[in-house]
């Protein structure tokens, strides 16, 4: 645990507000609660006639056409993050979020035999919250990682976000390459030094040694949804995360390193999820439609039997158990004592408290990770003096962090 001590010694991060507003994880809806906007917006109208043109849509092409179309989505032109948008994530309620998957990055990087370099590579980085603190980290334990070549590899449809996501990472101290034309549509260099790079597509990230990062990214994938109509049960499937996972499943198996997904979900054991936010409130699903965030719990079930036996799988766990194990504990602590500010330290306690309660976050939130077999059979490991096999460390974050 002194490692997390050295990562927090340096400084006291500003605190982040913690909003009383909902995640998007809360409450499970149907989006049949009253609905308070009934305007015509112009994806109402795109949709309309695309129906009138084409026939009936799926829920599937729906959620896709009001969350991603490049000229009306709901994502494509638009801040919807934070206390003035229509939801909030973890990074934005506490820096020690970030920091814990900082230092699990690094625990996986040393464990798999510290590899020459390493490609950063987050699906859907929201404003870069997550990034930078994640970076923080890598800076403040820099002497770890002096002789490891670091690159960042983002993954954004959202021209708006990729523009947020530049200025929180890099501030433009040196200007950014765009072309529009091009896979990798913007180049940048954060504060510290490191590339950056953003591209549309998972596909078209560079087949390299990688850590990949997945935080509620997978619950806004369009879910097809099915009915018996004897019982009128309903069924949710991802096909688009399926994918998503057999995609890193495959890189991760050729190239090595691993992935760490974080979402609110369930292990298979519900059916009916999807819903709508806006303003921070549960909208009807089919209200103005562009207007509000639409959304479904993972099925981590689903993702597991999609890796395909690639790579192996852990979790998932809940988020109390994972930030716990990584020792969030002993962070709050750390940074209790750097600040005597009463105002800094209730935010701390808050952000804490959001994070870790049960009724909260704490168990509504899910970490899944993926990593390469070898890594839990003990290969690419140094061999104990006392034993003729390698005695390989545990997976960080899914059982005590230790350090050797």
């Amino acid at each position: 645990m002194n490692f997390l001590a050295a990562a927090g010694a340096r400084r006291l991060c500003a605190m982040r507000a913690v909003f009383p507003y909902l995640w998007r994880g809360k409450y499970f809806s149907s989006g049949n609660e009253p609905a308070e906007n009934n305007s015509v917006t112009p994806m109402l109208r795109h949709l309309i006639y695309k129906i009138k043109s084409t026939g009936p849509i799926t829920v599937a092409e729906y959620m896709k056409e009001v969350l991603t179309n490049p000229a009306k989505g709901y994502y494509m032109n638009r801040d919807m993050l934070g206390e003035e948008g229509d939801f909030i994530t973890s990074p934005e309620i506490s820096q020690m979020f970030g920091e814990l998957l900082g230092i699990w990055f690094i625990s996986e990087w040393i464990a798999a035999g510290k590899n020459a370099a390493f490609q950063l590579v987050e699906l859907g980085p929201g404003k870069g919250t997550l990034l930078g603190d994640i970076l923080r980290v890598f800076s403040q334990l820099g002497s770890l990682l002096k002789n490891c070549d670091i690159s960042l590899h983002l993954v954004e449809v959202s021209q708006k976000l990729s523009e947020i996501q530049a200025l929180t990472l890099t501030e433009e101290k040196v200007p950014l390459e765009r072309n529009a034309e091009s896979p990798v549509y913007m180049k940048g260099v954060t504060k510290s030094g490191i590339p950056v790079s953003w591209y549309r597509d998972l596909q078209d990230v560079p087949k390299e040694y990688s850590f990949y990062l997945a935080h509620e990214f997978f619950d806004v994938l369009p879910v097809h949804k099915f009915q018996n109509d004897e019982t009128r049960d309903h069924v949710e499937v991802c096909p688009e995360a399926g994918v998503v996972i057999q995609e890193l499943s495959e890189r991760i198996s050729l190239t090595g390193g691993a992935a760490l997904i974080a979402d609110y979900g369930h292990d298979g054991t519900k059916t009916d999820t999807f819903r709508g936010f806006c303003g921070h409130r549960l909208h009807d699903v089919l209200t103005a439609p562009g207007t509000a965030d639409l959304t479904a719990d993972v099925d981590f079930s689903y993702l597991r039997r999609m890796s395909q036996g690639k790579v192996a799988s852990l979790g998932p766990i809940e988020q109390q158990t994972f930030l716990r194990n990584m020792g969030i504990d002993v962070r709050l602590k750390i940074l209790l004592d750097k600040t005597e500010e009463p105002s800094l330290r209730q935010q701390l306690l808050q952000g804490y408290n959001m994070l870790m309660n049960p009724m909260k976050m704490g168990e509504r939130f899910n970490f899944l990770a993926l990593v390469p077999h070898q890594r839990l059979h003990g290969r690419n490991h140094q061999t104990n003096a006392r034993q003729s096999k390698p005695c390989p460390s545990p997976v960080a974050g899914f059982g005590e962090l230790a350090w050797r």
